[in-house]
Protein backbone atom coordinates (compact mmCIF):
# COMPACT_ATOMS: atom_id res chain seq x y z
CA UNK A 1 0.00 0.00 0.00
CA UNK A 2 1.60 3.33 -1.61
CA UNK A 3 0.61 6.20 1.71
CA UNK A 4 1.35 9.82 0.67
CA UNK A 5 0.94 12.81 3.04
CA UNK A 6 -0.04 15.85 0.75
CA UNK A 7 0.62 19.18 3.40
CA UNK A 8 -0.99 22.31 1.82
CA UNK A 9 0.10 25.80 4.30
CA UNK A 10 -1.11 28.95 4.51
CA UNK A 11 -1.41 31.96 7.06
CA UNK A 12 -4.72 31.52 7.36
CA UNK A 13 -5.42 27.57 7.26
CA UNK A 14 -3.18 24.27 7.53
CA UNK A 15 -4.54 20.99 5.28
CA UNK A 16 -3.40 17.80 5.05
CA UNK A 17 -4.15 15.04 2.51
CA UNK A 18 -3.82 11.35 3.23
CA UNK A 19 -3.97 9.58 0.19
CA UNK A 20 -3.49 5.61 -0.04
CA UNK A 21 -2.81 4.23 -3.35
CA UNK A 22 -3.65 7.75 -5.05
CA UNK A 23 -6.92 8.22 -3.26
CA UNK A 24 -7.67 10.21 -0.67
CA UNK A 25 -8.47 8.83 2.44
CA UNK A 26 -8.86 11.37 5.15
CA UNK A 27 -8.58 15.42 5.27
CA UNK A 28 -7.32 17.45 8.31
CA UNK A 29 -8.34 21.12 8.64
CA UNK A 30 -6.65 23.48 11.14
CA UNK A 31 -7.83 27.16 11.07
CA UNK A 32 -5.46 29.64 12.48
CA UNK A 33 -8.99 31.63 13.92
CA UNK A 34 -10.48 27.95 15.42
CA UNK A 35 -7.28 25.83 15.86
CA UNK A 36 -8.63 22.20 17.46
CA UNK A 37 -8.77 21.89 21.27
CA UNK A 38 -8.38 18.40 21.81
CA UNK A 39 -5.16 17.42 23.68
CA UNK A 40 -5.22 21.12 25.47
CA UNK A 41 -4.85 20.78 29.22
CA UNK A 42 -6.75 23.96 31.17
CA UNK A 43 -7.00 25.38 34.87
CA UNK A 44 -10.30 25.00 35.04
CA UNK A 45 -13.18 26.38 37.43
CA UNK A 46 -16.61 24.80 38.41
CA UNK A 47 -19.38 27.24 37.43
CA UNK A 48 -22.98 24.88 37.97
CA UNK A 49 -23.17 21.14 39.27
CA UNK A 50 -25.54 19.22 37.66
CA UNK A 51 -26.81 16.30 40.27
CA UNK A 52 -29.62 15.81 37.58
CA UNK A 53 -26.89 14.97 34.58
CA UNK A 54 -24.24 13.50 37.38
CA UNK A 55 -21.83 16.28 35.45
CA UNK A 56 -20.28 20.06 36.04
CA UNK A 57 -19.56 23.31 33.76
CA UNK A 58 -16.49 24.82 34.20
CA UNK A 59 -15.21 27.66 32.97
CA UNK A 60 -11.73 27.00 31.27
CA UNK A 61 -11.58 30.38 29.52
CA UNK A 62 -13.48 29.88 25.99
CA UNK A 63 -16.43 31.23 24.62
CA UNK A 64 -19.33 28.27 26.05
CA UNK A 65 -18.63 26.70 29.35
CA UNK A 66 -17.06 22.95 28.98
CA UNK A 67 -18.73 19.76 29.65
CA UNK A 68 -17.53 16.85 32.52
CA UNK A 69 -19.33 13.88 33.81
CA UNK A 70 -18.62 12.51 36.58
CA UNK A 71 -17.52 8.89 34.69
CA UNK A 72 -14.45 11.11 33.60
CA UNK A 73 -13.30 11.96 37.13
CA UNK A 74 -10.57 10.36 38.00
CA UNK A 75 -10.55 9.46 42.39
CA UNK A 76 -8.26 9.70 44.67
CA UNK A 77 -7.14 6.44 44.28
CA UNK A 78 -6.28 7.33 40.28
CA UNK A 79 -9.17 5.28 39.12
CA UNK A 80 -12.54 6.40 36.67
CA UNK A 81 -15.62 6.29 38.04
CA UNK A 82 -16.52 3.97 35.20
CA UNK A 83 -13.61 1.74 36.29
CA UNK A 84 -13.47 1.31 40.02
CA UNK A 85 -15.20 -1.39 41.77
CA UNK A 86 -16.20 1.07 44.91
CA UNK A 87 -20.11 2.23 44.96
CA UNK A 88 -19.93 6.10 42.34
CA UNK A 89 -19.59 8.92 44.31
CA UNK A 90 -21.99 11.49 43.10
CA UNK A 91 -21.09 14.53 41.31
CA UNK A 92 -22.07 16.76 44.88
CA UNK A 93 -19.38 14.46 46.26
CA UNK A 94 -16.51 14.71 43.92
CA UNK A 95 -16.94 18.78 43.16
CA UNK A 96 -18.82 22.24 44.41
CA UNK A 97 -19.06 25.35 42.81
CA UNK A 98 -15.71 28.04 42.75
CA UNK A 99 -13.63 24.73 42.95
CA UNK A 100 -10.48 24.98 40.88
CA UNK A 101 -8.82 22.03 38.74
CA UNK A 102 -6.51 20.59 35.76
CA UNK A 103 -8.59 19.24 33.00
CA UNK A 104 -8.07 18.10 29.63
CA UNK A 105 -9.83 18.28 26.01
CA UNK A 106 -11.57 14.97 24.93
CA UNK A 107 -14.01 16.46 22.37
CA UNK A 108 -14.24 20.08 21.03
CA UNK A 109 -16.82 21.83 21.49
CA UNK A 110 -19.39 21.23 18.20
CA UNK A 111 -22.39 22.87 16.77
CA UNK A 112 -24.11 24.42 20.46
CA UNK A 113 -22.60 22.12 22.96
CA UNK A 114 -18.78 23.08 24.61
CA UNK A 115 -16.00 21.28 24.74
CA UNK A 116 -15.69 17.73 26.56
CA UNK A 117 -13.05 17.49 29.57
CA UNK A 118 -11.82 14.56 31.46
CA UNK A 119 -9.56 15.14 34.63
CA UNK A 120 -7.57 12.02 33.46
CA UNK A 121 -4.64 13.72 31.77
CA UNK A 122 -2.81 12.26 28.95
CA UNK A 123 0.49 13.34 27.37
CA UNK A 124 1.40 11.83 23.95
CA UNK A 125 4.90 11.79 22.89
CA UNK A 126 6.38 9.85 19.39
CA UNK A 127 6.20 6.45 21.08
CA UNK A 128 4.13 6.92 24.38
CA UNK A 129 1.31 8.09 26.07
CA UNK A 130 1.99 9.00 29.94
CA UNK A 131 -0.80 8.89 32.29
CA UNK A 132 0.10 11.01 35.82
CA UNK A 133 -2.94 9.67 37.26
CA UNK A 134 -3.28 6.20 35.99
CA UNK A 135 -0.58 3.04 37.08
CA UNK A 136 -0.68 0.37 34.54
CA UNK A 137 1.29 0.13 31.57
CA UNK A 138 -1.19 -0.84 27.98
CA UNK A 139 0.84 -2.04 24.76
CA UNK A 140 -1.03 -1.18 21.57
CA UNK A 141 -3.25 -4.06 20.44
CA UNK A 142 -1.61 -3.37 16.82
CA UNK A 143 1.22 -4.80 18.12
CA UNK A 144 0.58 -8.00 18.03
CA UNK A 145 4.05 -10.10 18.61
CA UNK A 146 3.81 -11.65 21.83
CA UNK A 147 7.36 -11.53 22.60
CA UNK A 148 7.82 -7.74 21.26
CA UNK A 149 4.54 -6.69 23.79
CA UNK A 150 6.48 -8.33 26.87
CA UNK A 151 9.55 -6.58 25.45
CA UNK A 152 8.04 -3.47 25.85
CA UNK A 153 6.43 -4.07 28.71
CA UNK A 154 9.49 -4.88 30.58
CA UNK A 155 11.39 -2.23 29.24
CA UNK A 156 8.76 0.78 30.51
CA UNK A 157 8.83 -1.21 34.34
CA UNK A 158 12.54 -1.09 34.16
CA UNK A 159 13.00 2.81 33.85
CA UNK A 160 9.06 3.26 35.89
CA UNK A 161 11.04 3.67 39.29
CA UNK A 162 13.29 6.38 37.89
CA UNK A 163 10.36 8.66 37.34
CA UNK A 164 7.18 10.23 38.77
CA UNK A 165 4.53 7.11 39.37
CA UNK A 166 2.32 7.14 36.53
CA UNK A 167 1.14 5.16 34.01
CA UNK A 168 1.87 4.04 29.86
CA UNK A 169 0.79 3.52 26.97
CA UNK A 170 3.36 2.16 24.27
CA UNK A 171 1.90 3.44 20.76
CA UNK A 172 2.06 0.93 17.85
CA UNK A 173 4.92 3.05 16.01
CA UNK A 174 7.27 1.80 19.23
CA UNK A 175 7.08 -1.39 18.10
CA UNK A 176 10.85 -2.09 17.48
CA UNK A 177 12.32 0.75 18.52
CA UNK A 178 15.73 0.62 21.16
CA UNK A 179 15.10 0.52 25.02
CA UNK A 180 17.50 3.89 24.58
CA UNK A 181 14.59 5.58 22.88
CA UNK A 182 11.72 4.48 24.96
CA UNK A 183 13.68 6.23 27.81
CA UNK A 184 14.09 9.43 26.13
CA UNK A 185 10.56 9.55 25.25
CA UNK A 186 9.78 8.78 29.51
CA UNK A 187 12.28 11.29 30.19
CA UNK A 188 10.46 13.87 27.71
CA UNK A 189 7.31 13.21 29.32
CA UNK A 190 8.43 13.75 32.54
CA UNK A 191 9.43 17.00 32.26
CA UNK A 192 7.07 18.14 30.23
CA UNK A 193 4.50 16.93 33.04
CA UNK A 194 6.90 18.74 35.71
CA UNK A 195 6.09 22.30 33.26
CA UNK A 196 2.25 21.52 33.32
CA UNK A 197 2.11 21.21 36.95
CA UNK A 198 4.08 24.29 37.61
CA UNK A 199 1.93 26.47 35.58
CA UNK A 200 -1.00 24.98 37.20
CA UNK A 201 0.21 26.53 40.48
CA UNK A 202 0.71 29.79 39.05
CA UNK A 203 -1.53 30.47 36.52
CA UNK A 204 -5.42 31.91 37.47
CA UNK A 205 -8.10 29.73 36.33
CA UNK A 206 -9.40 29.76 32.98
CA UNK A 207 -5.95 29.68 31.87
CA UNK A 208 -4.45 27.28 29.01
CA UNK A 209 -1.71 25.79 30.78
CA UNK A 210 -0.11 22.92 28.04
CA UNK A 211 -1.72 23.26 24.09
CA UNK A 212 -1.39 20.07 21.85
CA UNK A 213 1.25 20.36 18.74
CA UNK A 214 -0.17 22.54 15.69
CA UNK A 215 -2.00 19.87 12.83
CA UNK A 216 1.45 18.84 10.91
CA UNK A 217 3.36 18.02 13.98
CA UNK A 218 0.72 16.23 15.55
CA UNK A 219 0.17 14.23 12.07
CA UNK A 220 3.84 13.82 11.76
CA UNK A 221 3.62 12.17 15.55
CA UNK A 222 0.48 10.39 15.14
CA UNK A 223 -0.03 8.57 11.57
CA UNK A 224 3.71 8.51 10.55
CA UNK A 225 4.81 4.86 10.38
CA UNK A 226 6.56 3.22 8.37
CA UNK A 227 4.31 3.16 5.41
CA UNK A 228 4.30 6.42 4.91
CA UNK A 229 6.37 7.04 1.18
CA UNK A 230 6.49 10.44 0.76
CA UNK A 231 5.47 13.68 2.68
CA UNK A 232 5.02 16.91 0.30
CA UNK A 233 4.89 20.26 1.64
CA UNK A 234 3.62 23.78 0.23
CA UNK A 235 5.96 25.37 2.35
CA UNK A 236 9.52 26.56 2.83
CA UNK A 237 9.15 27.30 6.08
CA UNK A 238 6.47 24.68 7.64
CA UNK A 239 9.56 22.18 5.21
CA UNK A 240 12.05 23.33 7.50
CA UNK A 241 10.12 23.12 10.79
CA UNK A 242 8.89 19.61 9.68
CA UNK A 243 12.64 18.51 8.56
CA UNK A 244 14.00 19.42 11.91
CA UNK A 245 11.14 17.81 14.03
CA UNK A 246 12.01 14.36 11.74
CA UNK A 247 15.65 14.65 12.20
CA UNK A 248 14.88 14.55 16.31
CA UNK A 249 11.84 12.30 16.45
CA UNK A 250 11.35 10.63 14.00
CA UNK A 251 14.75 9.74 11.91
CA UNK A 252 13.46 6.97 10.00
CA UNK A 253 11.15 9.45 7.83
CA UNK A 254 13.48 12.22 7.74
CA UNK A 255 14.34 11.17 3.55
CA UNK A 256 10.82 10.94 2.40
CA UNK A 257 9.96 14.36 3.26
CA UNK A 258 10.08 16.80 0.57
CA UNK A 259 9.49 20.74 -0.26
CA UNK A 260 7.16 20.98 -3.47
CA UNK A 261 7.90 24.29 -5.14
CA UNK A 262 5.64 24.00 -7.82
CA UNK A 263 3.76 26.55 -9.42
CA UNK A 264 0.61 24.45 -9.79
CA UNK A 265 -0.81 24.41 -6.39
CA UNK A 266 -0.10 20.63 -4.60
CA UNK A 267 -3.96 19.85 -3.95
CA UNK A 268 -4.75 20.20 -7.86
CA UNK A 269 -1.79 18.62 -9.02
CA UNK A 270 -3.29 15.40 -7.05
CA UNK A 271 -7.12 16.38 -7.48
CA UNK A 272 -8.02 16.73 -3.78
CA UNK A 273 -9.61 20.20 -4.24
CA UNK A 274 -12.23 18.13 -6.52
CA UNK A 275 -12.31 15.20 -3.93
CA UNK A 276 -13.34 17.67 -0.69
CA UNK A 277 -16.19 19.26 -2.76
CA UNK A 278 -17.17 15.83 -3.60
CA UNK A 279 -17.04 15.41 -0.26
CA UNK A 280 -19.61 17.94 0.82
CA UNK A 281 -22.00 16.74 -1.50
CA UNK A 282 -25.27 14.37 0.00
CA UNK A 283 -24.83 11.90 -2.97
CA UNK A 284 -21.50 9.47 -3.53
CA UNK A 285 -21.96 7.63 -6.91
CA UNK A 286 -20.06 4.05 -7.38
CA UNK A 287 -18.14 2.79 -10.22
CA UNK A 288 -20.59 0.37 -10.73
CA UNK A 289 -23.40 2.86 -11.14
CA UNK A 290 -24.89 2.96 -7.64
CA UNK A 291 -24.80 5.44 -5.02
CA UNK A 292 -25.17 6.34 -1.71
CA UNK A 293 -26.86 9.19 0.07
CA UNK A 294 -25.22 10.03 3.29
CA UNK A 295 -27.28 12.25 5.68
CA UNK A 296 -26.05 13.98 8.59
CA UNK A 297 -28.09 14.98 11.71
CA UNK A 298 -27.01 16.04 15.03
CA UNK A 299 -28.40 12.42 15.97
CA UNK A 300 -26.85 10.24 14.12
CA UNK A 301 -25.97 9.48 10.54
CA UNK A 302 -27.72 7.59 7.73
CA UNK A 303 -26.10 6.26 4.48
CA UNK A 304 -28.29 4.73 2.34
CA UNK A 305 -27.21 1.81 -0.27
CA UNK A 306 -29.22 1.72 -3.58
CA UNK A 307 -28.41 -0.11 -7.24
CA UNK A 308 -29.29 2.87 -9.54
CA UNK A 309 -28.13 2.66 -12.91
CA UNK A 310 -26.55 -0.63 -12.31
CA UNK A 311 -28.02 -3.60 -13.53
CA UNK A 312 -25.41 -6.15 -13.48
CA UNK A 313 -24.80 -9.39 -15.66
CA UNK A 314 -26.45 -12.18 -14.51
CA UNK A 315 -28.91 -11.77 -11.73
CA UNK A 316 -31.04 -9.72 -9.34
CA UNK A 317 -29.57 -11.16 -6.00
CA UNK A 318 -26.25 -10.55 -7.50
CA UNK A 319 -26.21 -7.45 -8.55
CA UNK A 320 -27.34 -6.74 -5.37
CA UNK A 321 -24.90 -8.27 -3.36
CA UNK A 322 -22.16 -6.89 -5.98
CA UNK A 323 -23.84 -3.48 -5.20
CA UNK A 324 -23.53 -3.81 -1.62
CA UNK A 325 -19.68 -5.26 -1.22
CA UNK A 326 -18.52 -1.91 -3.35
CA UNK A 327 -20.98 0.14 -1.10
CA UNK A 328 -18.87 -1.07 1.98
CA UNK A 329 -15.51 0.24 0.93
CA UNK A 330 -17.29 3.23 -0.45
CA UNK A 331 -18.59 3.62 3.28
CA UNK A 332 -15.68 3.86 5.43
CA UNK A 333 -13.64 6.11 2.59
CA UNK A 334 -16.55 8.43 3.27
CA UNK A 335 -16.01 8.13 6.81
CA UNK A 336 -12.72 8.94 7.16
CA UNK A 337 -13.25 11.82 4.43
CA UNK A 338 -16.13 13.28 6.07
CA UNK A 339 -14.91 12.51 9.55
CA UNK A 340 -18.27 11.28 10.69
CA UNK A 341 -18.47 10.31 13.35
CA UNK A 342 -21.23 9.36 16.64
CA UNK A 343 -23.56 6.53 15.85
CA UNK A 344 -23.76 5.51 11.88
CA UNK A 345 -27.20 3.65 10.39
CA UNK A 346 -26.48 2.13 7.30
CA UNK A 347 -28.74 0.64 5.04
CA UNK A 348 -27.93 -1.77 2.73
CA UNK A 349 -29.85 -2.93 -0.35
CA UNK A 350 -32.04 -5.99 1.52
CA UNK A 351 -30.35 -9.03 0.80
CA UNK A 352 -31.97 -12.93 0.58
CA UNK A 353 -28.82 -14.99 0.99
CA UNK A 354 -27.60 -15.08 4.63
CA UNK A 355 -24.31 -15.67 3.34
CA UNK A 356 -24.19 -12.58 1.22
CA UNK A 357 -25.48 -10.62 4.12
CA UNK A 358 -21.95 -12.02 6.09
CA UNK A 359 -19.77 -11.59 3.65
CA UNK A 360 -21.01 -7.77 3.15
CA UNK A 361 -20.33 -7.52 7.17
CA UNK A 362 -17.04 -8.52 6.85
CA UNK A 363 -16.16 -5.88 3.87
CA UNK A 364 -17.22 -3.37 6.31
CA UNK A 365 -15.36 -4.54 9.03
CA UNK A 366 -12.12 -5.25 6.87
CA UNK A 367 -12.09 -2.44 5.46
CA UNK A 368 -12.55 -0.36 8.61
CA UNK A 369 -9.40 -1.80 10.12
CA UNK A 370 -7.56 0.34 7.62
CA UNK A 371 -9.39 3.59 9.59
CA UNK A 372 -7.30 4.92 12.50
CA UNK A 373 -10.21 6.37 14.34
CA UNK A 374 -11.76 3.61 16.46
CA UNK A 375 -14.99 2.17 15.37
CA UNK A 376 -17.49 -0.49 16.41
CA UNK A 377 -19.95 -2.11 14.50
CA UNK A 378 -22.93 -2.69 16.94
CA UNK A 379 -25.12 -5.61 15.42
CA UNK A 380 -27.51 -5.70 12.36
CA UNK A 381 -31.18 -4.41 13.29
CA UNK A 382 -34.00 -6.34 12.90
CA UNK A 383 -35.14 -4.00 10.08
CA UNK A 384 -31.74 -5.06 8.31
CA UNK A 385 -29.92 -1.72 9.03
CA UNK A 386 -26.44 -2.14 10.04
CA UNK A 387 -25.68 -0.12 13.77
CA UNK A 388 -22.38 1.18 14.00
CA UNK A 389 -20.20 3.45 16.15
CA UNK A 390 -17.24 5.78 14.71
CA UNK A 391 -15.04 8.11 17.74
CA UNK A 392 -16.12 12.00 17.23
CA UNK A 393 -13.09 13.96 18.63
CA UNK A 394 -13.45 16.98 16.25
CA UNK A 395 -16.08 18.51 14.08
CA UNK A 396 -16.86 16.60 10.38
CA UNK A 397 -15.68 18.16 7.28
CA UNK A 398 -19.05 19.79 6.24
CA UNK A 399 -19.39 21.34 9.56
CA UNK A 400 -15.97 22.94 9.69
CA UNK A 401 -16.21 23.87 5.80
CA UNK A 402 -20.20 24.68 5.53
CA UNK A 403 -22.84 26.78 7.52
CA UNK A 404 -26.65 25.87 7.29
CA UNK A 405 -28.58 27.47 4.50
CA UNK A 406 -29.93 30.73 5.59
CA UNK A 407 -32.82 30.83 3.16
CA UNK A 408 -33.77 27.66 4.18
CA UNK A 409 -32.50 27.13 7.80
CA UNK A 410 -30.89 23.80 7.39
CA UNK A 411 -34.19 22.06 6.48
CA UNK A 412 -32.70 21.11 2.72
CA UNK A 413 -36.32 22.04 1.21
CA UNK A 414 -38.75 25.39 0.62
CA UNK A 415 -42.18 26.13 1.01
CA UNK A 416 -43.65 26.19 -2.64
CA UNK A 417 -44.70 29.71 -4.04
CA UNK A 418 -48.05 28.07 -4.00
CA UNK A 419 -47.41 27.30 0.25
CA UNK A 420 -46.43 31.48 0.88
CA UNK A 421 -49.47 32.96 -1.45
CA UNK A 422 -51.89 31.15 1.10
CA UNK A 423 -49.62 32.16 3.94
CA UNK A 424 -49.86 35.62 2.48
CA UNK A 425 -53.97 35.65 2.41
CA UNK A 426 -54.36 34.72 5.75
CA UNK A 427 -51.89 37.37 6.96
CA UNK A 428 -53.96 39.95 4.96
CA UNK A 429 -57.19 39.26 6.95
CA UNK A 430 -55.48 38.71 10.13
CA UNK A 431 -54.16 42.36 9.44
CA UNK A 432 -57.73 43.32 8.13
CA UNK A 433 -59.31 42.50 11.32
CA UNK A 434 -56.96 44.07 13.51
CA UNK A 435 -56.28 47.58 11.27
CA UNK A 436 -58.53 49.94 9.74
CA UNK A 437 -56.44 49.66 7.06
CA UNK A 438 -57.33 51.56 3.41
CA UNK A 439 -55.53 48.99 1.40
CA UNK A 440 -52.72 46.70 1.94
CA UNK A 441 -49.01 46.44 0.05
CA UNK A 442 -47.24 42.79 -0.33
CA UNK A 443 -43.69 42.63 -0.32
CA UNK A 444 -42.42 38.92 -1.60
CA UNK A 445 -40.55 37.75 -3.69
CA UNK A 446 -40.21 37.65 -8.14
CA UNK A 447 -42.15 33.83 -8.01
CA UNK A 448 -44.48 34.62 -5.66
CA UNK A 449 -45.43 37.72 -7.09
CA UNK A 450 -45.58 36.27 -10.48
CA UNK A 451 -48.16 33.25 -9.09
CA UNK A 452 -50.14 36.29 -6.93
CA UNK A 453 -51.18 37.77 -10.51
CA UNK A 454 -51.24 34.77 -12.47
CA UNK A 455 -52.65 31.72 -11.32
CA UNK A 456 -53.58 33.09 -8.00
CA UNK A 457 -55.07 36.65 -9.56
CA UNK A 458 -59.09 35.47 -9.18
CA UNK A 459 -57.95 34.26 -5.42
CA UNK A 460 -56.88 37.74 -5.13
CA UNK A 461 -59.98 39.37 -6.81
CA UNK A 462 -61.88 37.27 -4.09
CA UNK A 463 -60.09 38.46 -1.20
CA UNK A 464 -60.17 42.15 -1.93
CA UNK A 465 -63.98 42.13 -2.65
CA UNK A 466 -64.11 40.06 1.12
CA UNK A 467 -62.09 42.60 2.97
CA UNK A 468 -63.32 45.67 0.50
CA UNK A 469 -59.89 47.04 0.09
CA UNK A 470 -57.41 46.90 -2.63
CA UNK A 471 -54.07 44.71 -2.32
CA UNK A 472 -51.45 45.65 -4.39
CA UNK A 473 -47.85 43.62 -4.28
CA UNK A 474 -44.49 44.93 -5.05
CA UNK A 475 -40.98 42.42 -5.68
CA UNK A 476 -38.04 42.47 -3.61
CA UNK A 477 -35.81 40.93 -5.21
CA UNK A 478 -33.35 40.40 -1.85
CA UNK A 479 -36.11 38.69 -0.37
CA UNK A 480 -36.09 34.37 -0.60
CA UNK A 481 -39.17 32.32 -1.77
CA UNK A 482 -40.13 32.16 2.12
CA UNK A 483 -39.88 35.70 3.25
CA UNK A 484 -42.91 38.05 2.82
CA UNK A 485 -44.37 41.09 4.49
CA UNK A 486 -47.95 42.87 4.30
CA UNK A 487 -47.74 46.42 4.78
CA UNK A 488 -51.04 48.05 5.98
CA UNK A 489 -51.77 52.08 4.26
Amino acid sequence: MSVELLINVTPQETRVAYVENGMLQEMHIERARRRGLVGNVYKGKVSRVLPGMQAAFLDIGLERTAFLHVSDIVQSNGEKQENSDKPASTIMELLGEGQELIVQVVKDPMGSKGARLTTQISIPSRYLVYMPDAEHIGISQKIEDEAERQRLKECISKFANEFDPGGYIVRTVAEGVSEEAIYNDMQFLQKLWETIKERSRNEPSGSLIHEDLPLVMRTMRDLSGTEIEKVRIDSRETFNKVEKFASKFIPGLADRIEYYPGERPIFDLYGIEDEIRKALERKVQLKSGGYLIIDQTEAMTTIDVNTGAFVGHRNLEETIFKTNLEASQAIVRQLRLRNLGGIIIIDFIDMQDAEHRRQVLRALEKNLEKDHTKAHITEVSSLGLVEMTRKRTRESLGHILCEPCPTCNGRGTLMTAETVCYEIFREIMREARQFDAQEFLVLASQSVVDLLLDEESTSVAELEEFIGKPVRFQVESEYTQEQFDVVWM
